[in-house]
């Protein structure tokens, strides 16, 4: 069961908050606070994984609220609840670490989905084992985010991908499907089937390789981060 601090100020708010918390499946409301003070006194007595916070309250900011959650050792995660539309605010609140971002007014709906995801996301991550590649972390973003991987076609698994990718980053520079296959020890087919793949989602980009004996050869080079499979 997650536990749920709904930190508003406005007392109808603060009752919706609380009862959208309730109708969730898997969390419980663990308190209310209208301030501040009121929210990090009850992060000190303990029983909160997670903090519904209005970030403007009567006696602070919520993103001070966040500094000195962190400064004195709370790691409760944070979901911004509020209708501040300020592109610097939500920067700041980005910094700060907040897992999601509530803007005011919304439905039950979109609050149940963001609670829903963030509930995924925390599933995944239950373990103290490491992940196995980076696909493993993108598909932990990518639920948290509320964004969907692009699928992967037919023969492409997202461990091969991610050590096409890795031999890439490693190499700092383009690399034909014959350097890939040497490097990971693969069939050259096998190699240009990736390649060909991340081309043409737009990660890599082709390039003619002139000079030597025969005929030019392709290249790859990285052009962005990898997609996230699913």
């Amino acid at each position: 069961m997650i536990r749920v601090l709904v930190v508003e100020d406005e007392p109808v708010a603060a009752d919706a908050h609380a009862e959208y918390v309730r109708r969730v499946p898997g969390f419980d409301l663990a308190g209310r606070a209208t301030t501040g003070a009121e929210a990090l006194r009850l992060l000190r007595v303990g029983g909160v994984d997670l903090v519904l916070l209005d970030l403007n309250l009567p006696d602070m900011h919520g993103l001070d609220i966040i500094r000195t959650m962190r400064a004195g050792g709370h790691d409760a995660d944070v979901i911004a609840v509020t209708s501040a539309r300020d592109l610097a605010v939500v920067r700041s609140a980005v910094s700060q670490g907040i897992v999601q971002y509530l803007l005011k007014p919304f439905s039950f709906a979109t609050f149940r989905e963001k609670l829903e995801r963030y509930r995924e996301y925390r599933e995944q991550g239950a373990d103290d084992g490491v992940v196995t590649g980076q696909h493993e972390v993108d598909r932990m973003l990518a639920t948290l985010r509320g964004t969907e991987g692009q699928p992967l076609p037919k023969g492409v698994s997202p461990e091969s991908l991610d050590a096409v990718v890795g031999a890439l980053r490693r190499a700092e520079g383009a690399m034909s499907a014959a350097e890939i296959a040497e490097a990971l020890g693969v069939s050259r087919v096998t190699a240009r089937r990736y390649l060909e793949h991340l081309a043409d989602v737009g990660v890599l980009a082709r390039h003619m390789r002139y000079g030597g004996v025969g005929r030019p050869v392709v290249e790859y080079r990285r052009t962005a981060p990898p997609p996230t499979p699913r």
